[in-house]
């Protein structure tokens, strides 16, 4: 089987599609920043950075408390991607830790994990599930020129936002003043409001 193969192009593209619709489903970038801002944190106080001839070891103290904010960030971001239900616990969780980090572990990350969490934590919280698509009803036929079938052009269309219940319709054909205020002399009110 060769690259070319319709075969291949077209299971690639389906595996392509489910992976989409997957990530489409779960709050996919904010784990993916939790888990990847958890890696400088829990890498720069073991790393042996070398500097020409010199070597930079940054180990400190806090070391295990880098170690365990950046596993905990890692299994935050992955625990985003697999129970979408706790994303508001995970990126609370996420925050708190990318802020705890700034003083523990070398600025958080020389600010790099500290920005990656914080952002991540950020976007788990304003993450919503979205609506599955409606199905939209078929269009059949359109009316004249540009108007949909069944309509005039040039008629007035009637508002669709307002219920049909708050339009004020005349009563058996006479139009009076609809005023429900109480403050209408035609109501005896004489200009006064009641609050009896």
């Amino acid at each position: 089987m060769s690259a070319e193969t319709p075969a291949a192009t077209g299971q690639f593209t389906r595996r392509r599609m489910q992976f989409r619709a997957w990530r489409g489903a779960r709050p996919f970038w904010a784990g993916l920043f939790v888990a990847l801002g958890g890696l400088p944190i829990a890498y720069f106080p073991y790393a042996n950075l070398q500097i020409g001839h010199l070597t930079l070891a940054m180990a400190t103290t806090a070391g295990a408390g880098s170690l365990i904010i950046g596993v905990l960030l890692v299994v935050l971001g992955v625990s985003l991607w697999f129970q979408k239900h706790v994303r508001v616990f995970a990126g609370v969780a996420a925050i708190l830790l990318a802020l705890v980090s700034i003083p523990v572990s070398n600025l958080g990350g020389f600010l790099i994990g500290f920005l990656l969490a914080l952002t991540g934590g950020a976007m788990a919280v304003a993450w919503v599930p979205g609506q599955p698509p409606q199905a939209e009803p078929p269009v059949e036929g359109k009316g004249t020129g540009d108007a949909p079938e069944g309509v005039v052009p040039g008629t007035p269309v009637p508002d669709a936002t307002v219920p049909d219940a708050m339009v004020p319709q005349p009563r058996d054909g006479v139009e009076e003043p609809n005023d429900l205020s109480g403050t209408s002399p035609a109501n005896g009110a004489n200009g006064r409001h009641s609050a009896g």
